[in-house]
């Protein structure tokens, strides 16, 4: 079916995505206090459509932006803005491309300057829970033992998981089937194979779980006001381990 990508189609993909790990590299330089939200945005459509390829989140469903930017409070699809990022800020980028006819689609929270130890940790364990999660979608598996791996590494931590918002299959379309939940019950779900293609995204808030959308209709906040983190790569699933094809190398280098 068409949830499963041929090996050509693997190829196109992991060039999509590869696209996104540099644009979201060249993020990772430019992040600082005193820079707008809006300028990152800037040059990462510069970027991208310098390589070739389309920003995909611009005027999907009608988002203004190359870019989503989450910041503090704000779980996912933040609108860039003249808001100037500050010392201690954490701040989740968002990016996606459209090139040879395929998306890739990968997430980073970055740390403005310094960041308070606790928010620091909240990085860290989400990011642990995006591995967890990926080292579950091999072939055999079950697609619920993706979200129970992130679940149960966010909640022995004392942290909560966003239910509403999930992860994606993805491909010609950014957003294809199967939908790819944070949580979830082991053994459950769709049975995995080689060459499913997933965007997996924990969205792990330092408070609860509870979240809602601003007035601007795109912007998710926590309800309770805490941070909120957001990590997400695009990876295949094959036997014995899943194939990365966002990595985060370009922004740890």
């Amino acid at each position: 079916s068409d949830l499963y990508k041929t090996e050509e189609e693997i190829d196109l993909m992991s060039r999509s995505n590869n696209l996104v790990a540099r644009t979201l590299g060249e993020i990772s330089k430019a992040i600082a206090p005193g820079i707008s939200t809006l300028s990152l945005d800037k040059i990462a459509e510069e970027y991208i459509r310098d390589n070739g390829a389309i920003p995909a989140f611009l005027g999907y469903d009608g988002f203004p932006n190359t870019l989503c930017i989450s910041i503090n409070n704000q779980v996912v699809h933040g609108v860039p803005s003249s808001y100037e990022l500050k010392e201690g800020d954490i701040v989740s980028c968002d990016c996606g491309v459209l090139l040879n006819g395929f998306y890739g689609d990968s997430a980073y929270t970055f740390s403005v300057g310094t960041v308070k130890p606790e928010i620091q940790q909240l990085l860290k364990v989400t990011k642990e829970a995006l591995y967890k999660g990926i080292e579950k979608a091999v072939e055999g598996n079950h697609l619920r033992d993706i979200g129970f791996a992130i679940q149960k590494h966010a909640e022995k931590n004392d942290y909560s998981v966003v239910r509403e918002m999930v992860g994606h299959g993805i491909g010609k379309s950014l957003h294809e089937d199967p939908q790819v939940p944070n949580y979830g019950r082991q053994g459950r779900g769709l049975k995995l194979r080689d060459g499913l293609v997933l965007a997996i995204e924990p969205m792990i808030n330092l408070g609860k779980r509870d979240i809602y959308q601003e007035d601007d209709g795109w912007t998710i906040v926590t309800a309770d006001g805490q941070a909120s983190a957001h990590f997400e790569h695009t990876i295949v699933v094959r036997k014995g381990k899943a194939q990365i094809l966002s990595g985060f190398e370009f922004i740890e280098e």
